[in-house]
Parts: structure tokens; C-alpha cells; sequence
């Protein structure tokens, strides 16, 4: 219960470059016997940054940590569930979120980032149907016009 997590909006704001390879210096210097605290502190380096790739590896890096260090697992729920909210895997998003919130009912950061992914999954859901309208609209009016050309000869 002692973790203050950062607010969604953490998310967005990636590290400077030599902060970026700070961590990642320290990261490979402890190689095989990397720490579980530098691991995540340059997993959550990771899912801060503006590359997909480098935001990938960060939520591998705390998939291990949450496989592998029981002690860290309510921790890493919240910044899966970040990863994958920055990277638009948003079911996965809210698997993690809504975990910590089974055990936190009260979080209040998991309680914004569920509304901030209820928003997104909303909002491309809403983009699809408009999508998938247009298309059918398009589709109406080629078939029209097909029909009225077979019809004339």
C-alpha cells in the first residue's frame, strides 16, 4: 500500500535522452543479475518514451518483474496498465487496471485510468462504426451506379 503511483498523464511525458540512457547504462552494466528496482525504473523509462519499440520492451521488462517478483506485482499492475493504455492495447489495459482495482477499490489512479481507457474504447468504437458506415455508404453507391449500368444495356 505504500507506492504512490503516478497519474496517466505521467505517461506522456518521456524522458529527456541522457535520463533515458542513464537508466538503460545502469540496466546493462548489472547484466544477468540486474535488480528488480532498475529493471523497473528502466522498464517505466521505457513506456514514457515516444518509440512503439522502446515501449514494448517496457512492458516486457515489467511482465518479467511481475512474473518473477511476487513483492512488485501490485505495483507493475498499474504500470501494465499504463504500457498498454500508451500502446493502445486497451483490453489489456483494463485486465491490469481492473485487477489492482479488485484488490484497491479505492485507487484513485486506477479509477482515472479506467476512465481515460472507458473514454478511449468509446471514442474508437465510435470511429469504427463511423468507418464501417461510410464504407457501406460507398459500397451503396458503386453497387447503385453498377446496377443502373447494367440496367441501360
Amino acid at each position: 500500500m505504500g507506492f504512490i503511483l503516478p497519474d496517466a498523464a505521467d505517461v506522456d511525458s518521456p524522458l529527456k535522452f541522457d535520463e533515458l540512457q542513464v537508466l538503460r547504462a545502469q540496466y546493462e552494466k548489472e547484466g544477468y543479475y540486474v535488480g528488480v528496482q532498475t529493471k523497473f525504473n528502466y522498464a517505466w523509462g521505457l513506456i514514457k518514451s515516444s518509440t512503439r519499440n522502446e515501449q514494448q520492451e517496457g512492458v516486457r521488462l515489467l511482465s518479467d518483474i511481475f512474473r518473477n517478483a511476487p513483492e512488485r506485482r501490485r505495483e507493475c499492475l498499474y504500470y501494465l496498465a499504463l504500457g498498454n493504455y500508451k500502446l493502445g492495447n486497451y483490453a489489456e489495459a483494463r485486465r491490469y487496471n481492473d485487477l489492482l482495482l479488485d484488490h484497491e477499490p479505492a485507487n484513485l489512479q486506477a479509477s482515472s485510468l479506467r476512465g481515460l481507457i472507458d473514454d478511449k474504447v468509446a471514442k474508437e468504437g465510435l470511429m469504427g462504426v463511423a468507418i464501417l458506415s461510410g464504407v457501406a455508404i460507398a459500397a451503396g453507391v458503386v453497387g447503385g451506379m453498377l446496377f443502373k449500368g447494367a440496367r441501360r444495356r
